[in-house]
């Protein structure tokens, strides 16, 4: 998808969660999204066009580091629980508690006792939170094999995004099938009826992320409301002399 079909459409969605957001700081409603996909499938990109034109007091991203040797003493989940929504709050998790069906699992960071043990313990731990009031929407992205490889190629070649390459994306990138497999026992023990799984194909980035917000908006039951009348008021002039500035204006090369 080009930018003049792809922009155009992105600002709609935009003028829309501006709508979805004012509807849930009023009401207090609570807004959980898991992004959860294969490496390179674009989570980055899909939370920055979601996050782009709204308030980060409302829509909070949550991006974890490795657990500390405190936090991997604790119950697994407990780490996470901290930062479901509060009323008037739209969380988005970039890779969620679903670190342990998928990662730690093809990666050897936990045993198979505790996947298995976790794969058991999700869909209560999410019933209990969807019972709490939380609206809670799970996306998995999905790329080909050939848009990774090309992804992760770009990445090295490119200047600007090496950066974004890390010695686990390319032991990871060997792990394929076991990461699809994680995959599917993940989808068959936690794709429930209170919180399902949402699939998404990001080969083309553009329109995936389109597509997600899309999705995302018809997913939860907000009412736009209606926009205030506002009017700039008078500014107030007086005898003020500004100072040269010109001392400490940067040099304009362009």
């Amino acid at each position: 998808m080009k930018n003049k079909e792809y922009l155009p459409e992105l600002k709609k969605l935009h003028a829309e969660l501006v709508a979805l957001q004012e509807w849930v700081r009023s009401t207090g409603a609570k807004v959980c999204i898991v992004f959860e996909g294969r490496d390179t499938a674009g989570k980055g990109g899909v939370i920055k066009a979601l996050t782009q034109r709204v308030s980060p007091r409302v829509f909070r991203v949550v991006a974890l580091p490795a657990p500390t040797d405190r936090e991997k003493s604790q119950m697994y989940i407990q780490r996470y629980v901290k930062h479901l929504p509060a009323g008037g709050e739209v969380v988005i998790f970039d890779r969620s508690w679903y670190n342990r069906a998928g990662v730690e699992k093809v990666m050897g960071f936990c045993t198979p006792e505790q996947t298995q043990q976790f794969l058991t313990d999700a869909p209560a731990f999410e019933r209990a939170v969807v019972a709490s009031g939380v609206i809670l929407l799970k996306y998995w992205l999905e790329v080909s094999e050939d848009q990774q490889t090309l992804r992760l190629q770009s990445r090295i070649d490119d200047p600007r995004k090496y950066w974004k390459l890390s010695p686990m994306d390319l032991k990871s990138y060997t792990h394929w099938d076991d990461y699809s497999r994680a995959r599917d026992d993940m989808f068959r023990f936690t794709d429930t009826g209170w919180a399902p799984w949402y699939v998404v194909n990001t080969d083309d980035k553009k329109r995936g992320r389109l597509n997600v917000i899309t999705h995302l908006l018809g997913q939860i039951p907000y009412t736009p409301l209606a926009k205030p009348d506002i009017e700039l008021p008078k500014r107030k002039t007086g005898k003020y002399q500004s100072p040269d500035l010109e001392l400490r204006r940067i040099p304009t090369p362009y």
